[in-house]
């Protein structure tokens, strides 16, 4: 934990925090974490880039302006690496329809929330531009921009694919694009990361995040981002209402007509799909994190289906990209995660759980060196699960630096077995009664994996009798 993070909670709130969590990091290199005490609970953010910070914090301001729900930023530190914001709790879009993603169906409720979202970006496109200094933001969408993410497609995944193309001849579809894609230009503000993983829902509302890469651009871009997401995995009839949910709240600020909007989403669409797999590409090719080299397949399905109607004005492009969907590694997207985690918690009293898979190994992590809240009678009636519990260990900190540890192990292990494309692997918690440290420990783990990871968690508190799949 940074000391400069601390320092920040104790002078905003006067008093020094009791714990501090980090939380899953994502793509980039900023690190986040729970400060908690009792002064409340609030969010300090780690960067490494001073004018990235600076970028976020005056938008966050002029968003809050414009009546926008985004996350306040409450102080900065003086160097301005770091800075306090207000915590809106762990409800991230793209967790709270993950039953949807997983078996193709969306439920009303999950459909709900997805179109409220949506109907939420008019508001930060239009009333966001309003008064905006752009100069303090990332610029422009421009042609720069646009060569920047085009050789980010063709240098970091078409070239690793092995694919022989004629490069003359797709540098003269990329520019015939890049033209078109410049082809209007609109006083609109582009987050340029408009997807569930960058929209928390707080007291049932969408609040934005991440938007300090955004810039001056067009509204289709942001729209292409959400409903074509990857990993979300959206059927098709779905998108249609998504898309229909967004034109209907764009109303409020300009004219809408439908087919030409189309006509322009779906070139933003194959140009949002070739920044994804460039990014996909350096991410897992280069990076050699499994979890993008995962997702590539879901992009290329997505392509798959746009290229049902060719794209006639860039023919070299049109057939790569033909080529890369008939690619075999390329042609199916599992319905099952290849690793499956199973996690416990149990009381040693009662011995430790068999690995029934036959397999063997994993780890056995012995919590009885945290804290015991089940020595004071009140805690007995309860368990790890339990708000009370969890307030318990959580204040006295010594379960955060266990599990801190705890997650560097056993992140290191799935990130190899699924790079060896291993089935299994389990993890076990044992305390005295396998009611409260263990069960903390396995319910923490389990969110952090299933968050972090393209796995299958299943979960057992053996002394609870209690099962859950992740």
């Amino acid at each position: 934990m940074e000391e400069v993070l601390e320092k920040l909670y104790q002078s905003y709130t006067g008093v020094m925090p009791d714990s501090a969590a980090e939380l899953p990091g994502s793509g980039s290199h900023r690190r986040y974490f729970r400060l908690t005490g009792s002064a409340g609970s609030y969010m300090a953010v780690k960067g490494t880039s001073a004018e990235e910070n600076n970028t976020f914090i005056y938008l966050s301001d002029h968003f809050r302006s414009k009546g926008l729900n985004v996350p306040k930023v409450l102080l900065v530190s003086q160097d301005r690496l770091s800075y306090l914001q207000e915590d809106l709790g762990d409800g991230i879009l793209f967790d709270l329809v993950s039953a949807g993603r997983e078996n193709g169906v969306y439920s009303p409720g999950e459909v709900d929330l997805l179109k409220k979202a949506i109907a939420q970006l008019p508001r930060l496109q239009y009333l966001g531009a309003e008064g905006m200094d752009w100069s303090k933001t990332q610029g422009a969408f421009n042609a720069r921009l646009i060569d920047f993410d085009l050789n980010y497609f063709k240098y970091c995944f078409l070239k690793a694919t092995g694919l022989e193309f004629n490069e003359a001849l797709l540098q003269d579809d990329f520019d015939k694009l890049r033209e078109d894609l410049l082809e209007e230009d609109s006083d609109t503000f582009l987050h340029r990361d408009f997807q569930a993983r960058n929209i928390m829902v707080s007291d049932g509302k969408p609040w934005i995040i991440d938007f300090q890469g955004g810039r001056r651009g067009p509204i289709y871009y942001d729209v292409a981002s959400f409903v074509w997401q990857a990993r979300s995995r959206f059927p098709e009839a779905l998108r249609q209402e998504l898309i229909g949910t967004y034109l209907e709240a764009l109303k409020e600020f300009t004219d809408v007509d439908e087919g030409h909007f189309r006509s322009r989403l779906r070139l933003f669409v194959l140009f949002r799909t070739l920044q994804v797999l460039g990014a996909y590409g350096f991410r897992g090719y280069f990076e050699k994190k499994p979890h993008f080299i995962a997702s590539v397949p879901y992009a290329l399905s997505n392509l798959r289906t746009l290229l049902q109607t060719p794209f006639d004005d860039y023919p070299h492009l049109n057939e790569i990209l033909l080529q890369l969907t008939r690619m075999p590694q390329f042609n199916d997207i599992p319905e099952n995660k290849t690793l499956e985690v199973h996690i416990y918690s149990f009381a040693y009293k009662k011995g430790i759980p068999a690995d029934n898979t036959g397999n063997g190994g994993g780890y056995v992590f012995d919590c009885r060196s945290v804290n015991n809240p089940g020595k004071y009678d009140y805690y007995r009636q309860f368990n790890g699960r339990d708000p009370e519990v969890i307030k318990f260990l959580e204040d006295d900190g010594e379960i955060t630096t266990f599990l801190d540890s705890v997650y560097k192990l056993v992140d290191a292990h799935v990130e190899r077995f699924l790079e060896r494309k291993f089935t299994h692997l389990q993890v076990s918690f044992g305390c005295t009664g396998g009611q409260h440290r263990s069960v903390y420990s396995a319910e923490h783990l389990a969110g952090h994996l299933a968050n972090k990871y393209n796995v299958k968690v299943v979960l057992t508190h053996r002394e609870l009798n209690v099962e859950r799949v992740l």
